[in-house]
This record gives structure tokens, sequence and C-alpha cells, in this order.
């Protein structure tokens, strides 16, 4: 047994707004998974529950934080459903497949891959803000109160080793029914967590399937499994024009976010694709009140009055979301970052498998082009999501003088971070709520819009911090 320091063991800035991550090795390590498998049990125990589901992403880190993970539970009595290596959403699924509340996965999802952390799951839905923290605060009590053991053992009476696999692409199989147009689809998995599975489910809706670093390799020695960066959609493109496929998909490092690029190669961002799910979801719930994420286009808005719902602007982050869906019973949200969260017809959680399979059924009960069936969308001019580092203490007073710079000038919408309205447009800065950078993105009906937008928007960060490195 040995006694770590509290401050060598769990390094507060790791808790974060929805999840747990940091440098594996360095910020979590074994006997932080242990303190959060203890911690995480004690609180299962005292609601009554006596199991909890367990998985992990396919990063060189995730075994040993897994034992350690496991060794906690078991420390505390809890029995374990162990369902190994998957994606983010198979896990959430086994959570409803195996009807158990409560559970965790380990994962960094597209963070860098000597990074690694946590999503915790309670009553079937990922907990964020003050229940995160109340966990730190558990596990430093029982950092305090005993030892750590030195090796990290496991009780087999309290293991069950679970297959997900088979009843998740069963059930995507039911659910998804494509229509008689025969797609080809290229698939990047990005060497991440998706990479055995994303191909299984492809053929199995019927596809003509051409799989492009579909290999798990936690190096991701091609590119960066993180769709949201055009740079990691290149190759992508390349291959998609080389074998004139129908689109391409392309997935996070654990499966819970989509990238898609159209036959012509060009990039549909989130706030796109939500158009196309919006025409075929609304009509069914007519009235209905819509998320709209801070960061989405003009263009989505319009669309969804246009369909007949309401829009309400909401902040980033998919726990929120998904707590907001249930409070207002929306049957569908999204990202620009490529979380797309279906209520209608599944089960509310982001999952970029199943809303890739919904944007083929469109596709293959129509005769247009994936490009076509947005000819009729008013097009903006945009920048894409734009990453600048900032470091973590300086990024709320940042977002307040940039407030202030426009406060009385310009409209605002604050609920997460500033949205500033022009008359032709809008920008928007924002703080991460997962790495310490400050989120760009900029809109207008021109070019030349877009231009002062963005300039006016560069003069409000570098006069609240003239350290800032901006490039849009």
């Amino acid at each position: 047994m040995s006694v770590v320091s509290e401050n060598a063991v769990m390094p507060a800035h790791v808790f974060r707004e929805y999840d747990i991550r940091g440098k594996a090795g360095a910020d979590i390590d074994q006997r932080f998974a242990y303190l959060l498998g203890r911690a995480f049990g004690d609180k299962v125990k005292k609601r009554g529950v006596s199991q909890a589901v367990v998985a992990r992403d396919n990063r060189t880190s995730s075994p040993e934080l897994h034992r350690a993970l496991i060794s906690g539970l078991h420390r505390s009595g809890c029995e374990v459903i162990d369902v190994g290596e998957v994606t983010t959403p198979m896990f959430y699924y086994a959570l409803e497949h195996f009807n158990i509340s409560c559970g965790v996965i380990i994962t960094a999802s597209h963070n860098p891959g000597d990074e690694n952390g946590f999503k915790i799951a309670m009553d079937k839905t990922t907990i964020y803000g003050s229940a995160i923290q109340q966990l730190k605060t558990v596990m430093k009590e029982l950092n305090a109160s005993e030892a750590i053991p030195d090796s990290f053992d496991w009780d087999k009476n309290l293991l069950k080793p679970r297959d997900i696999e088979t009843p998740y692409l069963h059930m995507l199989r039911e659910k998804i029914k494509l229509g008689p147009r025969k797609l080809k689809v290229v698939a990047d998995c990005g060497n991440g967590t998706p990479s055995p599975f994303v191909p299984k489910a492809l053929k199995a809706w019927g596809c003509d399937v051409i799989p492009l670093y579909c290999e798990s390799d936690p190096s991701f020695p091609n590119h960066h499994p993180d769709p949201v960066d055009p740079k990691n959609l290149q190759d992508l493109i390349s291959k998609v024009k080389e074998e004139q496929a129908d689109l391409g998909i392309a997935f996070d490092g654990d499966g819970d976010r989509l990238g898609v690029v159209d036959e012509k190669g060009h990039i549909l961002w989130g706030d796109q694709l939500m158009i196309l799910f919006w025409r075929e979801i609304l009509p069914k719930y007519p009235g209905c009140e819509a998320l709209v994420e801070v960061k989405c286009s003009q263009g989505l808005v319009e669309e969804i009055e246009r369909l007949g719902g309401k829009p309400v602007f909401h902040r980033t982050g998919h726990s929120h979301i998904k707590a907001t869906m249930k409070r207002i019973n929306t049957p569908f949200t999204g990202e620009m970052s490529g979380h797309l969260f279906f209520r209608d017809e599944y089960y509310g959680f982001d999952d970029a498998l199943y809303a890739a399979g919904r944007l083929l059924r469109i596709l293959s009960h129509s005769e247009r082009r994936l490009s076509d069936l947005f000819s009729d969308v008013p097009q903006y001019f945009s920048t894409p999501e734009t990453r600048v580092p900032c470091e973590e203490g300086q990024k709320q007073p940042v977002l307040e003088q940039v407030k202030r710079h426009f406060s009385g000038k310009h409209d605002i919408i604050d609920v997460d971070g500033v949205r500033v309205l022009f008359g032709d447009g809008w920008g928007l800065i924002r703080s991460s709520n997962t790495q310490p950078i400050l989120v760009l993105r900029a809109e207008a009906e021109s070019e030349q819009g877009l231009k002062r937008i963005k300039k006016k928007m560069e003069k409000a960060l570098h006069a609240a911090c003239s350290d800032l490195f901006i490039s849009w």
C-alpha cells in the first residue's frame, strides 16, 4: 500500500465540465483511475445500484487505466459489466441493452494520443458540471482516508465480460433500412476506436465500402482522428474523388462525432447536415423547439423556422444538450463539431455511425447527388471552426473583455461565449470546455462582409490579449 499526495494524484484541471481528461501517466494514472473507481462505486452503491458498465477506447494507456478502474469498483463492492474496447456510442448502447443505469468509459475522445480520460454515466446519461466536482471531492476524501494498493487486482466474482458488438451492429441493421439506390462510401476511421466496427455496419446496410485507415492504431499514424479540422479530411476528399464515391464519412477517435464530404469533395459541416435531418424530422413534430448551438449558421435557423420549428440557441456540450433535449422533449439536435443527437427513432445519445446511417438512408431514397440536396439552401460565407491557443486562466477574462467591447454597439447572444450580431452576419468567440483554446467562427452574407466581421473580431480579441495568434 502507498500514500500519495493529493496534488500528485488529483490535479484539479483534469476535472472538466463534461468529463475528466488529462495527460496519461502524468495527470491521469492508475492511482487516479483506482480512486475514481472507488468514488464512483461508492456513489453507485448508495443509489441502490450494484452494477456498472465499463469500457475503454484504443489508446495505449487505456488497458492499464481499465485495470485500475475496475479494481476500484470491485473494492467498493460493485459488479462490473466489462464490454472491452468499444466506441463511446457502443458504451451508451450497452447501458440500454443490459438495462444498467451507470458506467464509465475510458477515453479522451479526439484529444491527442498522449492524453486519456473518463466519461461517466448515471441514470443512462453522462454527468457534467457539479456532479463531476462531487466525484473529485469523494476521491480526495478517499485518498486521505485509505491507502492506494500497490497492485490493482480484480475480484473475479464481480467481473462479467460481455459482448456488445454483436447486439449493437444487429440493432443498427434493424433501425436503418436503406432505399433502392446502392451507395459507394469511403469511410475514414483515422485508426481510432471505430475502425473495426464502421466497415461492418456499412456492408450490412448494403453499401459499397472503401475503407480508409480502418485499422486500429493508437499512434494515429495517418492523421489525427478529429473531423472538425479540415486538414484531417484531405485524404478522405482525395479518395472520394479518386473512387468517384457518392460521399465520404469520417469518425473521431471514440466514434461520437461525424465528418462528411460530398461527391465533389466539399466538406459538409454539422449545421449543414442538420438541415437535411430537420427536413426529415420536423414534419413529424410540428412546432417543436429546436436547439441550435451558438456556432451554427443563420441558414440553419432560417430553415428550422421555414419548417415550422422554434429555434432556441443553446450552449455547446454533449452533456448539457442531452439533458436539455430530455427536458424540452425535442427529437433531434446537433453541433458544428459533428455530434448529432437523435431521439427520433433512437436513444438520444450522439452516435456518429447511426447518424451516418440516417444520412445514407436519405441519400439512398433520392436520385439526387448529396451536393444537390443543398441547392435550395441560402449560401452564406463562413469560416470553419478556428481554434486559438489560450491558457485556461486567460480564457474567461478575454471573453468578458470582448463582450464589453461590443456591448451597446451590437446585439449579443451570450448563452455560450459571445456571439456578436452584425447587420449582415455574426462573429463568435467561445471557450472550449475540453482544451486550452478559444473557438472562433464568423459568417456573413458576402465575402466582403465576412472579411469585415473577421477584422472586427480580431481587433476585439487582440485588445483583450495581444499575445493571441489568430489564423482563420
